[in-house]
């Protein structure tokens, strides 16, 4: 796009179906590698990647050649189908339906990427779903409990 001038940061959240903490330490690096390349090859910019067993945290610079669903969808349906090809869990690995996405602005960047880097750290403090509470009341986005990345009931 010529004559296109933007500047989009996007921190996205999403977790693993049903929450479970299944992403080991022993093949993340490798997925979060994985993760990276999608977004370049789509010609966004990586500007960080971390998480726990049943999350991931991402922020990156967004081009406006694509939707923030688009290239969600990629992310997940590419990283997921990688990690089944590679055979890093018994059965099938899939990421629950739906994301969490928050644009920042550029002065806040260096606290987002701190933010994410000490994410393990975080997490020895508060839940995932404290966490996930804190951002949304952050960004004054209304909720229903019923809807948040709880485990699927059955």
């Amino acid at each position: 796009m010529s004559n296109t001038y933007t500047q989009v940061h996007i921190h996205a959240v999403f977790t693993v179906q049903n929450r479970e903490c299944i992403i080991r330490n022993q093949w993340k690096d490798e997925l979060y590698k994985y993760i990276t390349g999608i977004i370049r090859n789509n010609n966004h910019k990586l500007q960080a990647i971390n998480g726990m067993p049943d999350h991931i945290h991402i922020l990156f610079g967004m081009r406006p050649t694509q939707s923030l669903s688009e290239i969600m969808q990629l992310i997940k349906a590419n990283s997921s189908k990688w990690i089944n090809e590679q055979k890093f869990i018994a059965g099938r690995f899939s990421w629950q339906e739906g994301c969490a996405a928050f644009s920042y602005n550029k002065s806040l960047l260096p606290n987002v990427i701190n933010y994410i880097a000490r994410h393990e750290e975080l997490h020895t403090r508060k839940t995932f779903i404290e966490e996930y509470k804190e951002i949304l009341d952050a960004f004054e986005i209304e909720y229903n409990e019923r809807f948040l990345f709880h485990p699927v009931e059955y």
